[in-house]
């Protein structure tokens, strides 16, 4: 009687060697191909060719080596059919019954910032693919392994009940089909950039889980956090914590705001996030000085908010953050003596996160029920605008940093969003309102006192001159919007009758 018949054939080679020999010592043949056959063999471990098995050799450059009848015959060769039986005898095919491969390293090759178009086409995997699949369909008597961190159930299964169990089987299949979908998803997304589609009439995504979640936004939704593999350096995806709980699905969010607004900043600054709009930002000459300006912004709704730092954080800043109850802090890193002092806090998250930006994500997808929006990330920032002074009056030099932090600032607000700025600090947000003038009071009536020679900044034009009107009475000075209504003429007007500098930028930037 034949010995029952294993595949293995990997490209990574991690805990591959002992499955192989615990295979091997189970009566199993091994078959095996390339370097996997050359490792294992070295190894002292017997193989068989596969091409002793196809009586064909490797070809085109090993393009083609399994692509063959005798190897997919005894991967889908279901043995309880005996037609199936009848035929796989009539030609001499062994059923395969374990099957272990993982693909060519796509995703690394792709990762490479110089990556040569040729060298990611020749990481496309078909032979790999192809057999996960036909292995994967026939689980019915197939176990197929994709992950070497099932390798020591399915030996257990095998030392202990002669076969594995159905159950097992059928979860490695569901995990082999995630496997391969996910590895054509990157394949088609890399294609489909160099081929400069925009929105093809299918879109495909894969992520991988980064960790389960306690619960969603409320206890009783559950959830979990999946990162892109391709997705963007300089995101949450990619941060280390050093201390402190678990992250929620909420923190997570915040978090994510919050990095979205540092990015905006190459002067050293600080922002503090508070359900997923900023309640204070400041510039500063380092992180300490830059986060005393972002909680003057906004003392109150600072407690219990995130903080995010774009320079490294050093003990003069760690006293400063250690005086207030924060969820989380994120920063490039943390010196010895300042992670020594937030660590005696023991529920603050602190995360690092790398801040140079290799990659960035190019869109923004948000999930409606039934499907999917996708648009481009808004990566457009003031340098960006096509800047026009509308009134009589421009802006002093002053009035133009005020102006272009607000600026900054406006983008990430929800809308209808207004901020007020000084030239190192939001003075007060209006967020999310139903009208622009509401959130201009919001935001002015914070700012208070302030905002007398403060700026005002606009997510959107003004379609009436009445928050014009609002803004002057609280003694603003300079505003910024993007123009482009009707009736820009009426706000200007108001704002020449007031001696309020205007500046237009084109640019809009609603954040629903």
């Amino acid at each position: 009687m034949q010995n029952k018949r294993a595949l293995l054939s990997v490209s990574d080679k991690t805990g591959i060697l002992t499955f192989a020999q615990e295979l091997e010592a189970l009566g199993y043949e091994i078959l095996s191909t390339g370097g996997t056959k050359r490792f294992l063999e070295d190894n002292g471990v017997a193989i068989t060719p596969v091409g002793d098995v196809t009586g064909f050799p490797e070809i085109l450059d090993g393009r083609v080596k399994t692509l063959h009848p005798m190897i997919h015959g005894g991967l889908l060769g279901r043995p309880a059919d005996p037609n199936h039986v009848q035929q796989m005898t009539e030609h001499g095919i062994h059923p395969i019954s374990v099957v272990c491969v993982n693909l060519y390293p796509f995703r690394e090759t792709v990762s490479k910032a110089d990556v040569a178009y040729q060298d990611a086409i020749e990481n496309i995997d078909i032979g790999g693919p192809a057999m996960l699949r036909a292995s994967a369909k026939n689980h019915e008597s197939v176990t197929v392994i994709t992950d070497a961190a099932d390798y020591d159930v399915v030996i257990e299964e095998l030392k202990t009940q002669g076969e594995t169990a159905f159950k097992t089987r059928r979860r490695l299949a569901a995990k082999v089909f995630r496997h391969t979908a996910a590895y054509d998803a990157l394949i088609a997304g890399y294609l489909t950039e160099q081929a400069e589609e925009t929105f093809p009439e299918q879109l495909t995504f894969t992520y991988e889980l980064q960790q389960p979640l306690r619960y969603g936004e409320n206890p009783h939704q559950n959830a979990a956090f999946y990162k892109s593999p391709l997705g963007s350096d300089f995101s949450l995806a990619n941060s280390r914590q050093l201390h402190g709980k678990e992250l929620s699905y909420n923190n997570i969010q915040d978090a994510n705001a919050a990095l979205q607004i540092i990015k905006e900043f190459k002067e050293a600054a600080a922002v503090a996030v508070k359900h997923m709009n900023p309640c204070g930002i400041g510039v500063g000459t380092g992180a300490a000085d830059a986060f005393r300006k972002a909680y003057a912004a906004d003392p109150t709704s600072i407690f219990g908010g995130i903080i995010a730092l774009n320079r490294p954080v050093d003990r003069e800043a760690a006293d400063e953050l250690s005086k207030l109850f924060l969820e989380i802090i994120i920063a490039p890193s943390f010196e010895q003596e300042a992670l020594d002092k937030l660590t005696e806090k023991k529920n603050v998250r602190l995360l690092t996160i790398p801040f140079e930006q290799k990659r960035q994500d190019r869109w923004n997808s948000v999930s409606v029920e039934g499907g999917l929006l996708l648009q481009d990330a808004d990566a457009k920032g003031y340098e960006d605008a096509t800047i026009e002074v509308a009134t009589d009056r421009k802006p002093t030099e002053d009035e133009l940093a005020a102006l272009k932090l607000g600026w900054a600032a406006v983008k990430h607000v929800k809308s209808n969003a207004i901020v007020v700025a000084s030239k190192d600090a939001t003075l007060g947000v209006g967020a999310g309102q139903m009208n622009r003038v509401g959130a201009a009071k919001i935001a002015l009536e914070q700012a208070g006192e302030q905002a007398k020679g403060a700026a005002m900044a606009s997510d959107a034009f003004f379609p009436m001159n009445d928050t014009v009107e609002l803004a002057a009475r609280y003694g603003i000075t300079a505003i910024i919007q993007p123009g482009g209504s009707k009736k820009d003429q009426d706000s200007i007007d108001m704002a020449n009758a007031h001696g309020i500098a205007m500046v237009f930028t084109g640019i809009r930037h609603f954040k629903h």
